[in-house]
């Protein structure tokens, strides 16, 4: 009998129950904060790490966009980053985005759980931002 294929939300489980336990608990703190923004976000392992993007209706456009895509995490070597393809985008004030990548990417470390919660509402109105902006 054939394996059935794991759900996307069934793959980023069990993508983040095999990450290193040190960083185990931010990684879904981080999920949890992200899927619970909005719910029109949903997830995905894509470059092989979690990744969040908008399920709703939008115009169409040129997939080498990454119009779709909210926010990817790079779990490098024990690092906590959030990836926004798109990020430049969002006026961000809180300082929450950092980089000034030339692609319009914009990036966000984590360093723990207590980062995590001291960022939580900077993360949420980024998401809420970007949401915005979708061309529906």
């Amino acid at each position: 009998m054939a394996k059935s294929k794991l759900s996307d939300k069934e793959q980023v489980t069990e993508h983040i129950a095999k990450l290193d336990p040190a960083i185990r608990e931010t990684v879904e703190a981080l999920r949890q904060i992200i899927l619970g923004t909005d719910k029109e976000v949903g997830e995905q392992i894509k470059w092989n790490n979690p990744s969040f993007y908008y399920t709703g209706e939008m115009k169409p456009f040129d997939p080498k966009e990454y119009k779709r895509d909210i926010a990817v995490m790079n779990l490098y070597k024990g690092r906590i980053m959030i990836v926004f393809p798109s990020g430049a985008k969002v006026n961000d004030k809180s300082g929450l985005l950092q980089g000034d990548y030339k692609d319009g990417r914009r990036t966000s470390v984590f360093a723990d759980l207590a980062d995590v919660r001291a960022k939580e509402k900077d993360l949420k109105n980024v998401i809420k931002a970007w949401l915005r902006l979708v061309e529906k």
